[in-house]
């Protein structure tokens, strides 16, 4: 499935024109969207947060009337994203496609933006953690792993530091009582190849941004984040079920500056809901092992952000790496 979605996204990263209607916007958020729809991300291409973003601008760009394009802000766990669309308009037309990274970072009080700085406006997936290791590694159980990072750290990847795969990574080495020495990766493109190539011992990513390395039996899962089975790995143990309370998933949605006219995140809510309804973005959740669900409006996705936050501030204080 991946294999033909790389196609699909190859094709929509050289679709750079489309003609609006050429109206203007106005200050209560009428005529919008009245020029493209730049949604920011801080993540490399291929990862989980990059092709979500694109398989959600696929009929977003036909619900709006407008074009909508990827922008990526790479680094500083999501601070350089953050900073850029702190300096634009509060119009709309810039976009924050955020996850767990960026409140963390918030959390840490290291952030250009902060928890009330922005407004959510739709949830795009909940993407359990699942950990992986190569198929030829000699952990065939996520008991092997542990027991073997009670005697030395495992090399661990994930996406930079302070990042959703780092904090769940921390928390998953305190509750097993074993020892993980994180090494961050830009996107999960580059953390897969590593893995692959034997560079590091696990890594704990989206089921998605592995998919293929494990169809084609370069890679095995040893547990999942969740506190249910995924219905993709019906055969793989939740951490729960190991008696581990380390539950993390890559929630990840939009957001907009607040002060954005109303009318305006009612425009763009409706057009991404509709886009995630659309069977396009449906059988790509389905073949990351996802469903429906993963999909909420502007209000709970806001509610939800808050929430997490709480949450990532009180992992942070727990781990000594926020005051």
């Amino acid at each position: 499935m991946k294999k033909t979605l790389n196609l699909l996204l190859s094709a929509i990263l050289v679709v750079t024109s489309f003609v609006g209607l050429g109206n203007v916007a106005t200050a209560d958020g009428h005529g919008f969207p009245s020029k493209p729809i730049e949604v920011v991300t801080h993540a490399g291409l291929g990862g989980g947060t990059d092709t979500t973003a694109r398989m959600l601008l696929i009929r977003t760009r036909k619900n709006l009337k407008n074009n909508a394009y990827i922008t990526p802000k790479k680094g500083d766990s999501g601070n350089k994203a953050m900073a850029y669309v702190k300096s634009k308009p509060r119009d709309g037309h810039t976009v924050l496609a955020i996850t767990p990274t960026h409140l963390f970072r918030m959390a840490r009080g290291e952030a250009a933006l902060t928890i009330d700085d922005f407004v959510g406006v739709a949830r795009t997936t909940v993407d359990p953690i699942v950990i992986f290791v190569n198929a030829k590694s000699p952990y065939k159980t996520i008991e092997d792993l542990i027991k073997a990072g009670q005697k030395s750290p495992i090399k661990y990847g994930g996406t930079n530091v302070g990042s959703v795969d780092h904090i769940s990574g921390l928390i998953f080495a305190r509750e097993a009582k074993t020892k993980i020495a994180f090494v961050p990766f830009e996107g999960g493109g580059a953390i897969m190849t590593s893995l692959v190539g034997n560079q590091i011992e696990a890594a704990g990513l989206n089921l998605d941004e592995g998919k293929d390395q494990l169809d084609a039996g370069e890679l095995r899962v040893l547990a999942v984040m969740s506190d249910e089975r995924m219905s993709a790995l019906p055969d793989t143990p939740t951490l729960k079920e190991k008696g581990i309370n380390a539950s993390f998933a890559t929630v990840r949605g939009v957001v907009v500056l607040k002060g954005t006219p109303q009318k305006t995140i009612d425009t763009l809510e409706k057009g991404f809901l509709k886009a995630m309804k659309h069977p396009v973005y449906q059988n790509y959740l389905q073949g990351a092992g996802l469903d429906a669900s993963s999909v909420a409006g502007s209000k709970a996705w806001d509610a939800e952000i808050k929430s997490i936050y709480k949450e990532a501030r009180a992992a942070l204080v727990s781990l000594g790496l926020a005051k």
